[in-house]
């Protein structure tokens, strides 16, 4: 296959998938037409490239400039921890596309989360947040999880009043600046509703689509990617492998919402990483959205995570039992993890929970290079370095 067909066959694939991850959704409507967008919402420029979809905002959270500012700020301010010694960036940090190396999340009290911190790279595209967040559709829901959630602590707001977290920035006059300019009509803006809505106006924000990949696909630069990488891309995109099937779209993930999109499309998957039992059991410390649904069927069911940065949000999958993108491909290549000391002694390969997509493949030396090039040529430097998403006392 050549150049020009290869990518032609790219971009075709592309469409197909971009708005409904691995098919076209049956009587998809016309996006102009079923819009929900506001004003608002119009006005603000993501910088996205042409043929990439804005995020959907919330009616109730627009879009500004002074609401992002001030939730880059709250975003990385320690004050939204119980004892004050983490913030949201603690666990997101944003040379790791917005995770933090660690397998499981380190909490503001010292427990360690039983899942790995999961990429903000474009999650404001994402259709379920988390894990396996069935039911935390918003980033304004999300945000309040790590504030309050119990199990296990994270930033430990849990007990305090709503009002006392609000508090700690009312006598800060710094924030009464940054308050004021995103909340103009209210007369008193300091409230954990607004708190929340100010850092998902931030997460929308952090979108990454300058990688060499996007620069080939989106950009027409034929030399954005090298020999190796397209090679590769030929093989994620194909029927042997099966990766596009979970890992589609313009954001390699078939969790996806945005502007216009007029159906909703929550995607989780048995992946086969563990068989306790024989009969595809997980760890009972997190069984995917089985421990929210009691479903048989929903055993170790977990979200694709989006590919794009994904040389820099090691160790993979949900509870960072993969160290590298090599120990990845090779779970994927055998159809599912072997595991054979400790508590979690079992064959994912046999799991009959299994997904029909992960079958199991046989990859040459150079063809796993080729992988890999691919999956390098996701990486967005310049969203790793962006300061309108730094730390902003860090400068």
């Amino acid at each position: 296959m050549n150049k020009r067909t290869l990518k032609a066959n790219l971009l075709a694939m592309a469409l197909i998938i971009a708005s409904c991850g691995p098919t076209s959704a049956p009587g998809e409507e016309d996006a102009s037409e079923n819009s929900s967008a506001t004003p608002t919402e119009d006005a603000y420029d993501f910088g996205l490239p042409d043929g990439v979809p804005a995020p959907r905002i919330p009616d109730d959270n627009p879009m500004s400039a002074a609401k992002v500012e001030l939730g880059r700020h709250l975003f990385y301010d320690t004050r939204l921890s119980g004892n004050g010694t983490q913030s949201c960036g603690s666990c997101h940090e944003q040379d790791r596309a917005f995770t933090d190396g660690r397998a499981g999340a380190l909490g503001s009290t010292g427990e360690v989360h039983f899942r790995n911190a999961m990429s903000l790279t474009n999650v404001g595209y994402y259709s379920t947040l988390g894990w396996a967040g069935l039911s935390t559709l918003t980033l304004e829901d999300q945000a309040l999880i790590p504030m309050f959630g119990e199990r296990p602590v994270e930033l430990g707001l849990a007990g305090l009043e709503t009002t006392e977290v609000a508090d700690r920035f009312r006598d800060d006059d710094f924030y009464a600046q940054l308050f004021s300019d995103a909340y103009p009509e209210q007369d008193d803006p300091y409230t954990l509703d607004n708190i929340v809505k100010a850092i998902a106006a931030f997460e929308r924000t952090l979108v990454s689509f300058d990688a060499p990949f996007d620069r080939y696909t989106y950009g027409g630069d034929s030399s954005a990617m090298s020999d190796s990488a397209k090679r590769g891309m030929q093989l994620f995109f194909s029927e042997r492998l099966e990766c596009f099937h979970c890992h589609g779209g313009f954001n390699f993930s078939d969790s996806i919402d945005h502007k216009g999109l007029v159906f909703e499309q929550q995607s989780f998957h048995n992946t086969g990483i563990y068989n306790l039992d024989g009969e595809g059991a997980y760890p009972e410390i997190d069984r995917g959205i089985f421990d929210m649904t009691g479903e048989p069927n929903d055993m170790g069911r977990f979200k694709a995570p989006t590919l794009r940065n994904i040389t820099h949000t090691a160790p993979y999958f949900h509870d960072g039992s993969a160290e590298t993108l090599e120990d990845v491909i090779a779970h994927y290549e055998r159809g599912g993890t072997v595991t054979v000391t400790g508590a979690n002694i079992g064959d994912g390969q046999k799991s009959p929970l299994k997904s029909e997509f992960v079958k199991g493949f046989i990859l040459s030396d150079e063809e796993r290079d080729d992988l890999i090039a691919f999956l390098e040529a996701l990486t967005d430097e310049t969203f790793l370095t962006n300061p309108a998403h730094s730390d902003p006392f860090a400068e």
